[in-house]
């Protein structure tokens, strides 16, 4: 056997000092570029959809087409909006409508379609997720919550940098609990309510705030998922969303592309005319603040004119409804009512937002600026 050892690398580095501090540099190099790679947010590069504004441009033109199908459907069994009846009863003529066929969800989601939370009560269906998942700024608010606050914590598990803002009138930092330790420092929570105005003073409670306000505290400029569970409260709440972000357009506009600031205006009805003649309900000017919007709608105690007036704010704001998805649970529980709630979720045709444009949102890494803007005030429920 060779009495011949081989070289401790200890001896080497005392021949060899240049080699101990080539292999010290190296694994300091390899270690800063792990550290970096692991913890600064890329820019997100979005797979550019060729057919994406095809797509919009030729689901807008479907939904359009739609509309006289609606005037022609409140005509037949109206013949005015005012005699429309939301749930009509079981007897001779029988109708074979009811509310929800008047407003059907057929503008197609030009991108994957999935739904996020647990089966059942809970889940919420979305259009495009990829669109966020790697998205720096994304920013996605929640109004009223359930127990389980299985989507919240699913969009969590799903993306990178979302942070969620939890808000809800009965429920406040104690909630961080159903969320994993893990996710916590992109989940923020408040007790407070979304209203059409505010009144957050100190004798206010619950403390209500409107979206413009509490997205001017929180120091953000877009929203690019809202979720709303309001119990009834959406119709005053969302008419002042759409008052305070939008203005009505008086002069009828050019009819412009799928997702420009406006467009041709929406065909609606008289509510006030016998036979139920045509009006125009003008586009209204300026971008809602979201790119997509899910909400829940309670038609209790609701009347079919002041629905269909209502909706059609939302088409004039440039919201289109891609899916819908009844109640049953609550349907289950009162049968003796009719289906009185049902959700939607809307894409926002128009702006910049992510499901509707292919861009390169800035990364948020601060090595990039040379003059870091200040920092925000301090959120609401941070």
């Amino acid at each position: 056997m060779s009495l011949r050892m081989a070289k401790s690398p200890i001896l080497i580095g005392q021949r060899h000092p240049r080699y101990t501090l080539a292999f010290a540099a190296f694994v300091l190099c390899a270690y800063w570029l792990f550290f970096r790679s692991s913890h600064t947010p890329l820019p997100v590069v979005y797979k550019h959809n060729h057919e994406l504004k095809a797509r919009l441009e030729r689901e807008e033109r479907k939904y359009r087409a739609m509309l006289p199908q609606r005037q022609d459907l409140i005509t037949k069994f109206g013949p005015t909006p005012a005699q429309v009846s939301m749930f009509p009863p079981d007897q001779d003529p029988w109708p074979p409508y009811t509310v929800w066929d008047f407003f059907p969800p057929i503008f197609n989601c030009p991108h994957e379609l999935d739904r996020v939370g647990s089966l059942g009560d809970g889940g919420k269906w979305m259009c495009g997720i990829s669109r966020i998942e790697d998205k720096p700024d994304c920013l996605i608010y929640s109004f009223g919550v359930d127990s389980s606050y299985s989507f919240e914590r699913t969009l969590l598990q799903t993306t990178r940098y979302c942070e969620v803002w939890i808000y809800d009138s009965t429920k406040g930092e104690h909630a961080k609990s159903q969320i994993p330790h893990s996710l916590r420092h992109r989940a923020h929570f408040a007790k407070i309510a979304l209203g059409a105005s505010d009144r957050h003073g100190p004798g206010d409670d619950p403390k209500t705030w409107t979206l413009k306000s509490l997205m001017t505290e929180n120091g953000h400029s877009h929203i690019d998922f809202l979720r709303m569970d309001v119990e009834g409260w959406e119709w005053e709440t969302f008419r002042g969303i759409v008052r305070d972000f939008t203005l009505e357009r008086v002069t009828p506009p050019q009819a412009q592309g799928a997702h420009g600031d406006g467009g041709a205006d929406i065909g609606g009805t008289n509510g006030g005319a016998v036979g139920g003649s045509a009006r125009t309900v003008h586009e209204r000017e300026g971008v809602l603040p979201f790119g997509q919007l899910q909400i829940e709608l309670h038609v209790w105690n609701q009347r079919f004119q002041d629905f269909l007036e209502w909706w059609e704010l939302l088409e004039a704001s440039g919201l289109r409804p891609f899916h819908s998805e009844i109640n049953l649970v609550y349907a289950n529980y009162n049968r003796h009512s009719g289906v009185e709630l049902a959700e939607y979720s809307f894409l926002n045709i128009r702006g910049e937002n992510a499901f509707i444009n292919d861009y390169v949102p800035e990364t948020p890494d601060a090595e990039h600026h040379e003059h870091p803007p200040p920092p925000p005030p301090p959120p609401v429920g941070a």
